[in-house]
């Protein structure tokens, strides 16, 4: 796995996708930076992080996805090899908050941002940005955010973390072509709040109650209304009240 250290940048996504279109870059080469100055989130979301405390790291993936309908089998292959590495130190009560924010009890500890090229010749390059709150231990006006020093009550090595976290991604990315059944299902287990009644509130500001079901092929997540059917909805279309 070939490693790309930086000190400061504007988006390791950004970069390591401007790399992607100027040169042949081997499958899994991971880009890390101290500070990013414009780190995202989903749907545009700002991800703010404070300097050297936290590990920052976007991942290329190559000859995965086999076409644009299944992107979110990606989300489910990197999310779970996060879930994974962090079940390794010992991190508590672990989920995912879907899509793919990492939580630790009701607090998110990760987030992931999934970009995707579509290249002449068809096939598809995604960039993985992974943003793990790791020895930051102020989170003043975050209230929903907290770390692995947090959470634990001492540092980690964020450079051990990035190249087992590296490796759980490329070992899934295996995996899932013989087994993808196993990590589908392992991924709705891992759902945060799922199969409990939870306030919710949709795109026109509307609140209801519903139960999370699990996710369908496309990724959408399915909620169990209380007329009892169930409605499918798209990022940013709903939020959890939590």
């Amino acid at each position: 796995m070939k490693v790309i250290k930086l000190d400061a940048i504007d988006s390791t996504n950004e970069f390591l996708k401007g790399l992607s279109n100027k040169q042949e870059l081997e499958n899994f080469t991971v880009v890390t930076a101290e500070t990013q100055t414009k780190g995202k989130g989903q749907m545009g979301a700002i991800w703010a992080s404070e300097a050297s405390k936290n590990l920052i790291m976007s991942i290329l993936v190559k000859d995965f996805l086999p076409d644009i309908c299944q992107i979110f089998n990606l989300n489910i292959v990197v999310s779970l090899a996060v879930i994974e590495v962090l079940e390794s130190i010992n991190i508590p009560d672990l989920s995912i908050k879907w899509p793919n924010d990492i939580m630790s009890y009701n607090k998110k500890i990760g987030g992931i941002l999934i970009e995707n090229t579509i290249k002449s010749d068809g096939t598809i390059l995604s960039i993985v940005g992974l943003g793990l709150n790791v020895n930051q231990t102020n989170f003043e006006n975050l209230p929903k955010a907290s770390s692995l020093a947090v959470i634990i009550g001492q540092e980690f090595d964020k450079e051990a973390l990035l190249f087992s976290i590296g490796s759980a991604i490329e070992k899934n990315t295996s995996f899932w072509k013989q087994h993808p059944t196993i990590l589908w299902t392992k991924y709705i287990d891992n759902l945060y709040k799922k199969g409990l009644p939870m306030p919710f509130s949709n795109q026109h500001m509307t609140n209801f109650m519903g139960i999370i079901q699990g996710v369908s092929a496309i990724g959408k997540l399915q909620v169990l209304l209380e007329d009892d059917s169930i409605s499918e909805f798209d990022i940013k279309e709903i939020q959890m009240l939590y």
